[in-house]
């Protein structure tokens, strides 16, 4: 199955670059707009072999990895105290709902205003989006608790704490994971998001610099790279996943299949 599986990915991404490669061949749109695929492979390659681009890179990872660290670990700590401290889920349920919708791109004139163009910005917006990525599942994977355990627990004498550690994390875990898991998405996406609008080095100013420019091809090679990269990150979270769920019926579930 798996590798039946691999095959149609791999015949799709080569129906995808034939195409991308034929449209503007064929005169449907202007290769001054969208040039064939092989003009933008040869960008690529030239984007490789530049040390500035690599330093963008690692620029764009360190604002992805620190974000989204902070956000997982304040996800997890402030979602498991909203839900074992008596009435505090109630008392922030208003407030968590207000401030969740709103969008993190309407806090970039925040962080111009408070950091500039740097890296602290980047990690504002990450932080703040990825955040709350972790802390609604973390909220819905307590509510999954069984009360039956709970109570079990309980009368078995464990503390707050411990009943913490052997009933709900466990319980919790996989829905952690899937919040960890989209959180390394959208803080990718915020990231790119906030270097390309603020300016702050990375992948997306160097794609910004690439448009202003005219550079066409070279832009569209950025973002073949954030899209690699957007793909690398969601398969090595999955595989995170799978590790740390090992225990879990779904994965148990997904192997045997």
């Amino acid at each position: 199955m798996r590798g039946g599986n691999a095959a149609l990915g791999a015949a799709g991404l080569a129906a995808l670059l034939l195409l991308a490669e034929a449209v503007p061949r064929l005169g449907l749109v202007e290769e001054d707009y969208f040039p064939p695929a092989t003009r933008i492979a040869d960008a690529l390659g030239t984007e490789l072999a530049d040390s500035a681009f690599w330093t963008a890179l690692g620029d764009t990872l360190t604002g992805w990895a620190a974000g989204l660290a902070i956000a997982a670990v304040a996800g997890i700590v402030v979602g498991v105290l909203l839900s074992v401290v008596p009435y505090l889920r109630e008392a922030t349920a208003s407030t968590v709902e207000f401030l969740r919708p709103i969008p993190s791109v309407a806090l970039i004139p925040l962080a111009v205003l408070l950091y500039g163009t740097e890296l602290r910005s980047v990690l504002l917006l990450v932080v703040y989006a990825s955040f709350w990525q972790v802390l609604i599942q973390v909220l819905y994977g307590v509510q999954d608790v069984d009360p039956v355990a709970e109570e079990t627990a309980r009368s078995y004498g464990l503390g707050p704490w411990a009943r913490v550690r052997h009933v709900l994390w466990p319980t919790a875990l996989p829905y952690v994971m899937t919040g960890v898991r989209l959180a390394a998405a959208v803080a990718l996406i915020l990231a790119i998001t906030a270097e390309l609008v603020i300016g702050a080095p990375g992948l997306g100013a160097r794609i910004a610099v690439a448009q202003t420019s005219q550079a066409v091809p070279e832009m569209y090679a950025l973002i073949v790279v954030a899209g690699v990269l957007g793909l690398l990150i969601n398969v090595g979270a999955r595989s995170v996943e799978r590790r740390a769920l090992a225990w879990h019926q779904s994965v148990r579930g997904e192997v045997a299949v």
